[in-house]
């Protein structure tokens, strides 16, 4: 029987090229193009592999390798992280918490790299404890707009984790995709815990109906910036803003802010 591989990566290409690889080694390859479609083609069957990029829209790969870590705590499947800027992040690998560490360099020279490390995990499939395996394609060196992007994400991240509000952002199937930690703290509940699944399941059965018209009535109506209403969540009364996630002018999803009712109603 052949073992079974996932693939996830945002790049079609790299996707292709990777499955090619890997089905000549005898694998069978499953792909998912986000994090968050790797999440649901987790949960959905078992794997033996697992290559993830680092960097993806909606769930990047630190979020799915914590989701897996966090699941699947006694998993018997090593996890590839794969990225063109791990060279710049080199010194940061253990906050990531993959078993190997793969730099993304020119195809040509990928294939021999990626077959010597795979007859590597097949012989040892998780490395020594408190060890890293690190793999280059050739000589690369971090490069300033590489290292100015990481950091521009990291700022805009602190923006969305400083604002004091809960962030929940949703995506067109009504499932989650990311919080920040006023979010869960509301919820109480781990990102891990939330990460792809309805945004419903955060709510009472008597708030569900509401929720769903609003989310239905918000993205089909342009003229509405916002629609907003009030649930209780964990015995607590909580205002919750719901407007429409945008990307190139296209709706992409929604956007949910949640405040605490009485701290809201002193403040206006």
């Amino acid at each position: 029987m052949s073992k079974r591989v996932l693939v996830i990566d945002n790049d079609f290409f790299f996707v292709e090229f990777l499955t090619e690889l890997l089905e000549d080694r005898g694998y069978e390859v499953v792909k998912a193009y986000d994090g968050k479609e790797g999440i649901s083609k987790l949960e959905e069957d078992t794997f033996d592999l697992i290559f993830c990029d680092l960097i993806m829209p909606k769930v990047d790969g630190r979020q799915f390798i914590g989701f897996v870590r966090k699941r699947f705590p006694h998993a018997g499947f090593p996890i590839i992280t794969m990225s063109a800027t791990l060279v710049e992040q080199v010194g940061n690998m253990e906050e990531i918490g993959a078993d190997y560490y793969l730099a993304k360099g020119p195809m040509g020279t990928m294939g021999e790299h990626i077959n010597h490390l795979i007859d590597r995990i097949e012989e040892q499939p998780f490395p020594d404890k408190g060890s890293e395996i690190f793999v280059e394609p050739g000589t690369l060196y971090p490069r300033q707009v590489t290292g100015e992007l990481i950091e521009n994400a990291n700022f805009q991240r602190a923006i969305v984790e400083s604002i004091g509000v809960g962030i929940v952002v949703i995506d067109k199937d009504a499932r989650i995709f990311s919080a920040n930690s006023l979010a869960l703290e509301i919820v109480n509940r781990s990102l891990e815990e939330i990460l792809n699944r309805p945004i419903t399941n955060l709510f009472p059965s008597r708030d569900k109906a509401r929720l769903v018209k609003i989310l239905k009535e918000i993205i089909n109506n342009r003229t509405l910036k916002k629609l907003v209403f009030e649930a209780t969540l964990n015995a607590q009364e909580i205002r919750v803003i719901v407007s429409v996630l945008r990307v190139q002018g296209k709706a992409a999803g929604w956007i949910m802010a949640m405040e605490d009712s009485d701290r809201w109603a002193e403040q206006a």
